[in-house]
């Protein structure tokens, strides 16, 4: 890091100064080729270069990707190299910069968009970066955050607002991800379900609230999900294992149907009866990620009713997160009810079971220094 900027202890705002190059810190990484994380007290500091940015992690949020790769599923499996620091949800300080770097601060409070786009191919050049043909995922692809320090490129930097806690902070990631479907869909002055309440279909109950719904109607096979889905502002629930809340749910809106869709199960039955509730007309956002194929009527469930299919993939590149931080600072997002459990670091092997058990919404966890 000799081309870095260093943070001096004594203009430092808080405890977090830039390590020694030749330091180690804490870290959470995927050692072996089956279940499991490994606690690695001695994984080498990143190494930054001239347009990166060393953030210091104070924050850090479990995401279902997480637990994908803690159980070693499948697509983990197929995806996951071994020997990677896992997580792409944080908060934290800028503790050093490369020496191209021109707009971040060493000492400023930052989150981070966690897809590295390459800049140069279709998306990335018409404002589409979050579908870039060659991105690089935090935790997935290059080392996450994870550990005590994260390098991030300048151009993935998002300075926090101090109004916005630190736990929160954390977790812009889903919740961009929440904010990108509602807002994709149009949902304002109309009827919406959502099918899926865990940490982002939840986020999406109180965006969608926010953002001027009509009548809301959610499903989730999960009671607890469901209550917390009334306090967040759904009108009505249902539990996704009653084959009838279709037809319960076009009766609620005036025997049509639901004019929005929001799906974030990616559960093969949630997709077919989400298409069923659906009324002629409606919009469809799909953001659930099914574990397998999933077999549809396409001429009777889209071409016949004229549905509109959008596919939802992260968050638009920075549209989202300008979104986000205003609803955020407006007050209008009700998050409490889903950030369930803030743990320390070394706890996350219990973050991480208190997710499969279904204890937990949203896990964060404080990176010690």
């Amino acid at each position: 890091m000799t081309s870095a900027t260093m943070l001096p202890p004594a203009a430092s705002k808080s405890a977090y100064f830039a390590p020694r190059p030749d330091a180690t810190m804490l870290a959470i990484k995927k050692l072996e080729a089956a279940p499991g994380l490994t606690w690695s007290p001695q994984t080498p500091v990143p190494q930054i270069g001239p347009r990166d940015a060393l953030v210091a992690v104070t924050h850090a949020g479990i995401c279902g990707t997480d637990r994908h790769i803690y159980e070693w599923d499948a697509w983990s499996q197929s995806r996951i190299p071994i020997g990677i620091t896992t997580g792409h949800e944080f908060v934290g300080r800028v503790v050093a910069v490369g020496s191209a770097v021109t707009r971040t601060a060493v000492g400023q409070r930052v989150s981070a968009e966690g897809h590295v786009g390459c800049g140069i191919c279709e998306p990335c050049r018409t404002g589409n970066g979050h579908i870039c043909e060659k991105v690089d995922i935090l935790g997935i692809d290059r080392d996450g955050c994870f550990a005590q320090y994260v390098s991030v490129p300048e151009e993935n930097i998002w300075p926090v607002d101090d109004a916005i806690p630190d736990h929160i902070a954390a977790i812009f990631d889903p919740l961009g991800n929440a904010m990108h479907t509602v807002m994709s869909a149009g949902v304002s002055g109309r009827s919406v379900v959502i099918t899926g309440v865990g940490t982002i279909g939840l986020m999406a109950v109180t965006i969608a609230r926010a953002a001027g719904a009509g009548t809301i109607i959610v499903t989730d096979p999960f009671e607890r999900r469901l209550e917390i889905a009334k306090e967040l502002g759904a009108d009505h629930t249902f539990n996704a294992r009653d084959e009838s809340w279709p037809e319960a749910a076009r009766r609620l809106t005036h025997n049509q149907g639901p004019q929005v869709w929001l799906e974030m199960s990616g559960h093969p039955n949630g997709i077919r009866d989400g298409f069923k509730a659906l009324r002629n007309g409606g919009t469809v956002a799909l953001l659930g990620l099914p574990s397998k194929e999933v077999t549809l009527n396409l001429a009777e469930d889209i071409i016949f009713k004229g549905a509109t299919v959008l596919g939802i993939n992260g968050r638009r590149m920075f549209e989202t997160w300008y979104q986000v931080e205003s609803f955020l600072l407006s007050g209008r997002l009700n998050l409490a009810p889903i950030v369930t459990h803030q743990i320390e670091m070394s706890d996350f092997d219990r973050g991480l079971k208190l997710m499969q058990a279904g204890d937990a919404i949203k896990v964060v966890m404080r990176v010690p220094h």
